[in-house]
Order: structure tokens, then C-alpha cells, then sequence
């Protein structure tokens, strides 16, 4: 590389990026905060918090066995391959033989019933969520927490940091109150019938959730597409989100993608040597990208015909679910022939995951959260270029897909206040390390409460 390219490219890493590329920040999103997603026969609103259980019947269960059990054979894999090309169908048969034989359907209920469920109507839909109140003590503070999931994830992804989470401490003077809706077209809470229901949207849905709820003022916490749904609602109502806490920090702004590019030049100089690995070389990164990214086009595109068979087939829902569990875990997991599903997860735990999703027949519904998240409406707003002013703490997993280090974090999140960074995890990191997950939030939303306007060196 010549040195004027690398004096240039250095110039842009070393100054403020706005400094060089002024920034014309976005105006607001028009939004109607009103807008109705269910059926236009039915427009009047049912404002009541109503009590639910998740309920596994009978004719359910039979249907379900019979399905699993009646499966076409299935395409042996090539000689010698774990997970590269999908799931391995060697393995498959096992997992699909324990969910029809062995799967314990009425104890599994009862854990997925473990914390209070409800629904209430929000613009048409009915949202699904737990709500998990604390008991007060003494002088401790309640903190609403919200807590997004995103895809194939659930309401589940959070129960195992759910009693780490709640935990009381002599060291906080707060305690956590814990709302954990399924999204819109996840789970049971309700699919727009309409198309445009996108995250800024959503962001919306469930900024007016959480005022049902009695919270005018709230925490976020959010991973995969909650990510992108909390900080769009931490960038639009910065007055309502008081800090905002990610285990999956990514920028997409511009400007942050050409400082990626640019620090190629020699990464060692701009970030901790130890976490070079993690975004370079580039071309690594990029071709673990293209190779993973297959699913995103598919959902983007034509999510409700893919999703046919995989309503259709609980066999198919299992292959295609479970292997994104395996690959977002650990990379590494591809090369295994069982994919290492059960290193960090009981069978149980990832059946009940596909439970949540066969149940209430949401796999359509949700896949198409792609299409609308890619749509021209949804990118015009422009939300992923408007600088975040709300309070950000990320914390970034070993395995996550992607990352992104904090001087590109911070082209979007102007008040990033801490980056940490571990050693291990994947990138259902609520799940795979609950007491992890739970410190760092915990940790972030203290700090959250000493200033709100707190910058502390990274």
C-alpha cells in the first residue's frame, strides 16, 4: 500500500469522522403512534392486561408425533461433513426421534409456564409477554427492564438469567422489574395483517406496551433483531429510554463501515490487539458472512414461501432452527457432525424453543420481520445513520457473528459508556451464560442510574 493512501486512511481513523465527513443527521421518523396492525373489522381496543399460560394439548401432541414419526427419509450427507452444508441428517434422526418418544410435554409446559404470563392489545395486536415483578425491599428502587429476543430466539432465550437478573444486592440500590414480550409475529403475540410492520414500527408497538404497562421511563436490553428494535426506540424516544444495554453492538452507518475498511491497514495500531482476531483480516469476516448469510436473503425475500415447509414439517422447522443455534454458538461448531448443539444447551431447552415456534405457527410471521426490516420504507428512515444520545453499554460475546470495535460503535452511539469485551459465549449469550449476561446489565443499568450522562473511558 502506498503511503499517501495510508497517511489518508490514517487521517480518517486518528480524527473525528465527523470532522472530515460532516454528518447531515437524519430528520425524525413521521410515525403515527396510533397506527392499527390488526384487522380493520375489529378497531376497537381492548386496553385490559389479561393472565396466560401456554397450553400443549392433546390432538397437538399427537399431530405432532405423527408428523415426526411418518417423516420421508431423509438425504444422507457426504462422507466426512459436520455442518457445513446445514444439518448433518445423521444427526437429525435422533433429535427428531426424542421429540416424538422421549420430549417430556407436560414438564416442559409447566417450565415454559415457570413466570406469569399475559397478553394485552397494543394497536390491534395482542402482545405476548412474562412480566416478572420483584418483591420491594427496603429502599431498593424498582427498575423497569425491557428484554428483546430476536430470531429464531423467544421469551426462552432470557429464563435460565432470569433468577440472576432479580437477584437482590447490598451493592445496588436497585432491583429489577423484568418484561419479556414475544415480538410482533413471535411466538403468541399477534402478526401484522398488513405489510409495514417493520422495527421502527415495532419500536413504537412497544414503546406503547410499556406505557400500558404504567412505565413511562425504562431500561432496554436487546440482542439480534432486539438490538436492532431497542436501538432504533433508544434513538426516537431518548427521553423515555433511559439506557439502553446490547449483547450485539452493530453500526451500519456508513461512516463506521468506511473506519472498519480503513483500519485494515494496520488494525493494530487502532484497537486492542487481542481483539484484532475478531473483524480481521476482512476477507474472513466477509466470507463467514456470505457463507452464513444465505437464510437473510431467503426471509428478506420470500419468507412465506420457505415457510410453507416449515410449517409443514416440524422435522424441517427443527433442521433449519437448531442449525443456526449450532453456528451462532461457536463457528467452529460447523465442522462438527452433531454441531455441537448439546455443549452449551439440554435438548430439552432447544425443543422448547421449536415448541414455541410449532405451537403458535409463528414461523412465517416471524421470518418476515426480514422483509420488512430491509424494506425501502423501513431504510428510508434512515434510523441506523441517527447519532444515539441514550446511555450504551455493549457487551461483545468471542463467537459473536459479527463485531465491531468501540471507535466504530461510537460514530452512532454517542454516549457509549463501557465495551466489554469476554473471552468466550456465542450469540445467544442470555442463554448459553445467564450469570455473564446478567452481571454485565446489571453492572450497565447501575451505571446507568449514577449519570445519565456519564462518559467513562473505554
Amino acid at each position: 500500500m502506498c503511503p499517501l493512501l495510508f497517511v489518508t486512511v490514517s487521517v480518517i481513523i486518528l480524527y473525528p469522522v465527523d470532522s472530515i465527513w460532516p454528518s447531515i443527521i437524519p430528520p425524525p421518523p413521521k410515525l403515527d403512534y396510533h397506527e392499527w396492525w390488526g384487522p380493520e373489522e375489529n378497531t376497537t381496543q381492548d386496553t385490559s392486561i389479561r393472565p396466560f399460560r401456554v397450553h400443549f394439548n392433546e390432538s397437538m401432541i399427537k399431530d405432532l408425533r405423527t408428523r415426526l414419526t411418518h417423516h420421508r427419509p431423509f438425504t444422507p450427507p457426504l462422507e466426512g461433513i459436520g455442518f457445513q452444508y446445514g444439518f448433518n441428517t445423521d444427526t437429525l434422526e435422533s433429535w427428531v426421534q426424542y421429540w416424538a418418544q422421549d420430549y417430556p410435554f407436560a414438564e416442559r409446559e409447566n417450565y415454559i409456564n415457570k413466570y406469569p404470563q399475559f397478553k394485552t392489545n397494543i394497536q390491534g395486536l395482542d402482545i405476548h409477554f412474562v412480566w416478572v415483578k420483584p418483591e420491594v425491599c427496603g429502599n431498593k428502587k424498582v427498575v423497569p427492564l425491557l428484554l428483546l429476543h430476536g430470531w429464531p430466539s423467544s421469551i426462552l432465550e432470557f429464563y435460565r438469567a432470569v433468577p440472576f437478573l432479580t437477584t437482590l444486592s447490598d451493592g445496588r440500590d436497585f432491583v429489577l422489574e423484568l418484561i419479556i414480550p414475544s415480538l410482533p409475529g413471535f411466538g403468541y403475540s399477534d402478526s401484522a395483517v398488513r405489510p409495514g410492520l417493520g422495527p421502527v414500527e415495532i419500536g413504537v408497538v412497544l414503546r406503547n406496551f410499556m406505557h400500558r404497562l404504567g412505565h413511562q421511563q425504562f431500561y432496554i436490553q436487546g440482542g439480534d433483531a432486539g438490538s436492532i428494535i431497542g436501538s432504533i426506540m433508544a434513538t426516537i424516544f431518548p427521553k423515555e429510554v433511559l439506557g439502553y444495554h446490547t449483547n450485539f453492538g452493530i453500526v451500519l452507518d456508513p461512516k463506521a463501515l468506511i473506519l472498519i475498511a480503513g483500519m485494515a491497514v494496520n488494525p493494530y495500531l487502532f484497537m486492542d490487539p487481542k481483539l484484532v482476531h475478531r473483524l480481521y483480516p476482512l476477507t474472513k469476516t466477509i466470507e463467514f458472512l456470505l457463507e452464513e448469510s444465505g437464510y437473510f436473503l431467503i426471509q428478506a425475500t420470500k419468507p412465506d414461501t420457505v415457510g410453507v415447509g416449515l410449517t409443514d414439517s416440524p422435522s424441517g422447522l427443527l433442521a433449519y432452527i437448531l442449525e443456526k443455534y449450532s453456528t451462532s454458538t461457536n463457528k467452529e461448531y460447523r465442522q462438527l457432525k452433531d454441531g455441537g448443539l448439546t455443549r452449551k444447551y439440554t435438548r430439552d431447552e432447544l425443543i422448547d424453543i421449536l415448541m414455541i415456534y410449532w405451537t403458535s405457527n409463528c414461523i412465517t410471521t416471524s421470518m418476515r420481520l426480514y422483509a420488512e426490516t430491509t424494506s425501502k420504507k423501513e431504510l428510508a428512515f434512515r434510523t441506523y445513520e441517527t447519532p444515539t444520545t441514550v446511555p450504551t453499554w455493549v457487551i461483545q460475546a468471542e463467537h459473536e457473528l459479527i463485531y465491531e470495535p468501540p471507535n466504530a460503535l461510537r460514530v452512532k452511539y454517542h454516549n457509549l459508556v463501557n465495551v466489554t469485551a469476554i473471552p468466550y459465549g456465542g450469540h445467544f449469550l442470555a442463554l448459553e451464560l445467564p450469570q455473564v449476561f446478567s452481571e454485565d446489565v446489571l453492572d450497565a443499568i447501575k451505571t446507568f442510574r449514577g449519570s445519565r450522562t456519564a462518559k467513562i473511558k473505554l
